[in-house]
């Protein structure tokens, strides 16, 4: 028989790269690729921006990033000495089974599976906290990002906005970036990422697979 208990290090360690990762997704400032024009359709002026570096330049965009880290290192040190305990459980509980009757080696060992399965909702329970939590910051940051976006375009006379991930070659003068983490600098250089329960349906589908 194998036991082994709940790693919770390494589990919320790569939650918080993978929270990294998907804060620097963009936000949708822009979606989707325009559609054939239509006749007398106005001559397409473009802009360019690059919606990941939006957020990863940006000093809220670092602000969250800071703090899902901090979460991540605190979950960390919340769970360590029940993990810790549950290791050495199991390890005790490993050198047992060969001397223990069947009946109760059964029942120790339903036992000890029960405590690690809670171990582990415990753990998704608070990676699940930490991404909601991010994903409502992040929407704060999409509503004064996406006004600042549409404030650049009216500027500049642009009727039509581009990822920069999807352009392979542009002419300078096009990317709006920098300007855009400038105004968003000091629209918004910081917002709060707090711990938040997601509703139960959401909760559901953002279990990982074990």
């Amino acid at each position: 028989m194998k036991l082994s208990t709940f790693a919770s290090r390494s589990s919320l360690t790569a939650t918080g790269l993978a929270l990294a990762i998907a804060l620097f997704a963009a936000p949708a400032l822009a979606q989707g690729k325009p559609g054939p024009a239509p006749q007398g359709a106005p001559v397409p002026r473009i802009l360019v921006i690059d919606r990941a570096a939006l957020l990863r330049n940006s000093r809220v965009g670092q602000s969250i990033a800071q703090q899902v880290q901090a979460l991540t290192r605190q979950a960390e040190t919340e769970l360590k000495g029940e993990n810790e305990a549950l290791r050495k459980e199991g390890a005790a509980l490993q050198q047992q089974v060969a001397i223990l009757a069947p009946d109760v080696k059964a029942q120790k060992i339903k036992a000890f599976e029960a405590k690690q399965a809670a171990f582990q909702q415990k753990v998704q329970t608070r990676q699940n906290q930490i991404r909601y939590g991010v994903a409502i910051a992040q929407r704060q940051v999409e509503s004064v990002a996406g006004p600042i976006v549409q404030g650049l375009m009216t500027e500049r006379g642009a009727n039509l906005m581009i990822d920069r991930q999807a352009i392979v070659v542009g002419a300078p003068g096009l990317d709006i970036t920098p300007i855009a983490i400038q105004r968003l600098d000091q629209k918004l250089p910081s917002v709060k990422v707090q711990l938040a329960n997601p509703p139960a349906d959401l909760a559901q589908s953002m279990q990982q697979p074990r």
